[in-house]
């Protein structure tokens, strides 16, 4: 009787392993769901670039807009009519608010117009501090006089949607990108 448990038992180790050697191969040879897994493999770096890419075009249609917005509003200041009613800089701030309220939250917008001696020494570059983030310490409203030349910047702080690690496009710290828009020009004799 223990003679057969010995040899029943040496019989099912190698039973049971051919058994789990049939099933593998068979698995190996299924190609059904094969097409599920590569797609498995692929969705995260595809849905990943996609979401990317929806990112970048929303940056871009932002900045398009608050450009248009920013060119509008100096247009004011260049002909004088902001000077002229007495406007301040809520109004130039409104006005800019007005035409980016869709895709923009004004609360998130910064504005700084001076005036310069001359059109070599304007400065058009974001002042951004030794963390990363927007230093508008020096930021002031001067849209200057008849034939002065004003400097118009306006910067918004768009937090981005996915993880800046994937798709780059982070230039402050927290997730979070600085649109800029700069023009300058000469007021017109408006006097």
């Amino acid at each position: 009787m223990l003679r057969a448990m010995k040899h029943a038992g040496s019989l099912f180790p190698s039973a049971m392993r051919a058994r789990v050697k049939a099933r593998a191969a068979r698995f190996l040879r299924d190609r059904k769901g094969a097409t599920a897994v590569e797609f498995a493999f692929v969705a995260a770096p595809f849905f990943i670039l996609i979401f990317a890419i929806l990112e970048i075009a929303l940056i871009f249609f932002a900045s398009a807009i608050i450009e248009d917005a920013v060119a509008d509003a100096a247009r004011d200041i260049r002909t004088g009519n902001l000077q002229t009613a007495g406007q301040t800089e809520e109004d130039f701030r409104a006005t800019i608010c007005a035409q980016i309220q869709t895709v923009a939250d004004c609360s998130r917008l910064r504005v700084d117009v001076r005036t310069f001696e001359n059109f070599a020494g304007t400065d058009l570059d974001a002042p951004v501090d030794d963390d990363g983030d927007l230093d508008e310490s020096g930021f002031t409203f001067e849209p200057g006089g008849s034939q002065d030349i004003v400097v118009v910047r306006v910067f918004y702080d768009w937090q981005l949607l996915g993880p800046g690690a994937i798709n780059g496009l982070a230039n402050m710290p927290g997730n979070r990108r600085l649109i800029s828009s700069a023009t300058a020009f000469r007021n017109e004799p408006y006097e």
